[in-house]
């Protein structure tokens, strides 16, 4: 997602944090301690640093709420959860509210988990809460929920069509209450979970009534196992997956091979935070269990096996078929990729950030899965946009398992993964929410160098992919820019003929929003794509779809020519410069186009989808394909 940075963003950090330092030293009251022009200051900057980088609406600022003690006016409501006593790994629950004297559109239910959460007490410094310009008075609702929705949604509850008497006088009813239902998807995140009814919409809670906690009845299951390749071989291909066991479980695969897990987590210590507190580190926290990973050897590549993961302790996966990628050198790839994924809630539930797109993505790239003719997928950045709230990682790793538990889940890494103030990313912004690459890094370990340092290459097929951090420096002489260098120069183009260069944020883009300053990643990089000759770049970033020209420094280098079925061909033959596409479609909310269109700009399209790509040693042949439909929207090639 682009960030809307200002370009006073580093000055207002400074003096923001020296104010609050000064605040924080003063006392624990804010009203007695700034007058009301700084306070004002204070409060509008940090705002706008905070909430633009995440998503803005009333739910978002839901954990910085004063909350009414209300419960006993309202002394017959019961929240019922009708499940089991306890949850399965993937179901929907219904939560039922009863005993409502007066229904109303602002009457809602959050799913607070781990129930031990203070939905009630702050018990942080009211100072700690300026970030979100919420200057209310002690206690708010500390604890973000995961999801939540308005009883509205049930069509019955604001017109009462589920009445009951609770007293009678004289024969007749004397106090009557009213009730509603609502679906909530729950998928195991491992610690329990509870349901918690309030009044008073997202901007004005109060605490109504509670659930009983319930608990998933297998908090340790393996889950959510995920592919990806650790070399151009095709022979070794690591699994990750997320259980609440610390013990290292197995993979079971192929003809009786056993591999066992290693297994690492992370804690709120080792989430970013500044004198504004993060969500990771602070309210949008949540545990993550252990993530263990293994490595599947002995395999060929171009070949299917089955495996299974877990242990006789905690249980077992199914078993599922997996292909791996041909190996580098090999004639054919066929491959997807996107980038701004994210996730869609299954229910009607509001989060703290949708993106709208990502199921009729996943669900269209499944279908292209399962009929056998996806090698592997690459989703360049902005990932699960967890962004500090750590439970959606969990919903993402469970949207994308039908996809990368069967092929190579290949990943880079984008602003709402690594920027944070002051941890050495290249743009100064809070997008990751304090995450700072921990979890991303955590949950898709890539063939990369060492920590922190995610760039790196491999090949498949007839292509060599370089896979960039546009987060990290890049500047010339930086350790990434040397590396950019080696990489691309070592090419035997003999072996892979095809070099495509990957990375989040775009050099070439119409967005009206994209902001200017990148230009300058441009000015250092772009030099070593035409060097290198480059035959196609690839990022995200910009929530739409643009292909160009054969352009470098702004101008057209080159024109494609139309085939003998009208489509765009680039002689590759004849090269001139890389061919640009962005392809930030996959689920965050689609961006809208400039009216300036550019010279070097020749295809935009605004909807979601995905590229799908099939290279031989020749063509290399790629589609923009609509998720909803299916349908081919701009199909070009490139041959050599």
């Amino acid at each position: 997602m682009p960030s809307y940075s200002f370009s006073s963003s580093n000055w207002v950090l400074k003096h923001v944090s020296i104010l609050l330092v000064l605040f924080l030293s003063l006392s624990c009251s804010t009203s007695e301690t700034l007058t009301p022009s700084l306070l004002d200051f204070v409060v509008t900057n940090t705002t706008v640093l905070h909430s633009n980088f995440t998503a803005v609406s009333d739910f978002r600022m839901i954990n910085r709420r004063i909350l009414k003690g209300c419960s006993a006016s309202n002394p017959f409501v019961k929240v019922n959860v009708t499940s089991n006593s306890s949850f399965s790994d993937d179901e929907f629950v219904t939560v039922t509210v009863t005993g409502v004297s007066s229904p109303s559109a602002g009457d809602w239910v959050a799913m607070i988990s781990p129930s031990t959460s203070d939905v009630k007490n702050c018990i942080l410094n009211e100072v700690y809460y300026l970030q979100t310009g919420d200057t209310a008075k002690l206690p708010l609702l500390c604890h973000y929920p995961v999801k939540a929705q308005y009883m509205k949604n049930d069509p019955n509850y604001l017109s009462c069509k589920k009445k009951e008497c609770k007293t009678f006088q004289n024969g007749k009813c004397d106090v009557s209450t009213c009730s509603g239902s609502l679906q909530f998807h729950v998928i195991n995140i491992r610690s329990d979970i509870e349901f918690v009814f309030f009044s008073g919409g997202f901007v004005k809670p109060c605490l109504v009534g509670r659930s009983t906690p319930v608990s998933f009845a297998n908090p340790k299951r393996p889950l959510y196992g995920h592919i990806s390749s650790i070399d151009s071989t095709g022979t070794s291909m690591r699994l990750t997956w997320v259980s609440g066991d610390k013990e290292p479980q197995q993979i079971q695969y192929g003809n009786g091979k056993t591999v066992t897990s290693a297994v690492t987590t992370f804690s709120q210590d080792d989430m970013c935070s500044s004198t504004l507190p993060s969500p990771a580190k602070d309210f949008g926290w949540h545990d993550p269990g252990y993530i263990h990973s293994a490595l599947m050897t002995g395999l060929k590549p171009s070949s299917t096996f089955s495996y299974r993961y877990g242990s006789g302790s905690v249980g077992w996966s199914e078993e599922i078929k997996f292909s791996t990628p041909p190996a580098g050198g090999l004639d054919e790839l066929r491959f997807i990729a996107f980038g701004d994924m994210g996730k869609t809630p299954l229910d009607a539930s509001e989060e703290h950030y949708i993106q709208p797109g990502a199921l009729s993505v996943i669900k269209a790239i499944a279908n292209d899965v399962n009929s056998n003719n996806i090698n592997s997928v690459f989703h360049i950045g902005d990932i699960s946009y967890a962004t500090g709230f750590l439970a959606e990682w969990d919903y993402f790793l469970h949207l994308i398992n039908p996809v990368a538990s069967r092929i190579s889940y290949m990943t880079a890494i984008g602003n709402h993964e690594r920027d944070y103030i002051d941890s050495g990313s290249v743009y100064v912004t809070p997008d990751s929410g304090g995450e700072c690459g921990v979890p991303y890094e955590t949950y898709f370990p890539m063939p990369t160098s060492a920590k922190d340092k995610p760039w790196y290459s491999i090949e498949q097929g007839s292509v060599h992919f370089t896979v960039i951090s546009t987060e990290h420096a890049w500047s010339e002489n930086s350790e990434q820019y040397v590396w950019m260098q080696k990489d691309m120069t070592s090419v035997n183009r003999q072996k892979t003929p095809w070099l495509i260069f990957m990375g989040h944020r775009p050099m070439y883009t119409t967005n009206h929003g994209f902001v200017p300053s990148e230009n300058k990643f441009m000015k250092a990089v772009e030099p070593l794509l035409l060097e290198n000759k480059v035959d196609l770049v690839l990022f995200g970033h910009v929530h739409n779809y643009e292909r160009t020209c054969s352009v470098f420094q702004n101008e057209c280098k080159s024109m494609p020519t139309k085939d003998k079925n009208g489509m765009d061909t680039y002689d590759g033959r004849n090269y001139s410069a890389p061919v640009h596409a962005v392809i930030g479609m996959a689920g965050f909310t689609l961006d809208k186009f400039s009216n300036n269109v550019e010279s070097w700009s020749l295809k935009r399209i605004s909807e979601f989808g995905y590229l799908r790509a099939h290279a031989t040693r020749n063509d290399l042949n790629l589609e923009f394909v609509i998720s909803d439909t299916r349908e081919v929207k701009d199909s070009f090639h490139i041959t050599k």
